[in-house]
């Protein structure tokens, strides 16, 4: 498994953080972020931005841009941050199904959604930061279980 696909709504706010959070664990693995509804060319949301740095994580280069059928093809794993992402990404690209997985899939059939903090006081940033840390720290095990 060596590309790695982040998708949410606006690629702003969530997924560049996901995007950091995957690269600081696989530096040697493909990993990028998309929007389904990108804010093409914008950069990481400035809160999102403050809550990665105090994580030790570097936004500034990031640009939004928008998924393609392209990205979805060559991603050996494709991670939404909510159901209906995964639904709308699977009607979009339905020869992509089955790589299309939620970043709060859980074991044992445990999920959640990250909500997405757009527009919303600090303190939804940081609720999305920590599910988006929980949910990369468990793909990132399973990840290094196949390989």
């Amino acid at each position: 498994m060596h590309n790695i696909l982040l998708v949410c709504i606006g690629n702003i706010c969530r997924s560049p953080v996901a995007e950091a959070l995957f690269k600081r664990h696989f530096p040697d693995k493909a990993v990028y972020s998309a929007g389904l509804a990108a804010l093409v060319g914008h950069p990481a949301d400035s809160t999102a931005q403050d809550i990665a740095r105090a994580h030790g994580l570097d936004l500034s280069a990031h640009r939004a841009q928008q998924i393609t059928r392209a990205m979805c093809t060559s991603a050996d794993l494709i991670l939404v941050m909510e159901g209906d992402q995964q639904n709308e990404l699977a009607t979009r690209y339905p020869l992509a199904r089955g790589k299309i997985r939620c970043l709060g899939e859980l074991p044992e059939g445990q999920r959640f959604d990250v909500a997405d903090p757009y527009k919303k006081p600090r303190d939804a940033f940081e609720q999305a930061y920590a599910a988006i840390e929980r949910g990369v720290d468990h793909w990132v095990q399973r990840i290094r279980q196949i390989g």
